[in-house]
């Protein structure tokens, strides 16, 4: 079985909304244009935070200031194991260019369950939604 290790960014704006991205047709169709948090692989050599970094500014053209560590999700797809390392993360940029994604939405924590999302996004979700409501 196929393990892949990915960061992901929890990408709040100065209104304290998150970001939500909407992944493009793929090949294994329980993720295909699917919401999820913006990030992707660790490249040899990087560190969670450089990759975060680049993939963000890859796929979004938008730089991005990495604050605490969120969740470590570990899911099992299909075709593949995942390992997600997620970061709080801030962006004052509010002009994204989607090189990657077909759509994006910037959302309150309040309404973040009705998207469609990767499964392995959903932990993220559900934690993101219990602390806003603390």
């Amino acid at each position: 079985m196929k393990r892949i290790e990915v960061v992901a960014g929890i990408i709040s704006n100065k209104d304290g909304d998150i970001l939500c991205t909407q992944r493009n047709v793929s090949p294994y169709p329980y993720i295909s244009k699917k919401y999820e948090f913006p990030g992707g692989k660790i490249e040899p050599g990087e560190t969670r935070e450089e990759a975060l970094k680049r993939e963000i500014f890859e796929e979004l053209n938008i730089d991005i200031f990495i604050g605490s560590f969120f969740l470590r999700v570990m899911h099992q797809y299909p075709d593949f194991f995942l390992t997600m390392h997620s970061y709080n993360c801030i962006s004052n940029s509010i002009t994204i260019k989607l090189n990657e994604h077909i759509n994006y939405k910037w959302l309150n924590a309040n309404n973040l369950k009705p998207l469609d999302w990767a499964a392995a996004d959903l932990p993220i979700v559900d934690k993101l939604i219990s602390e806003y409501h603390e």
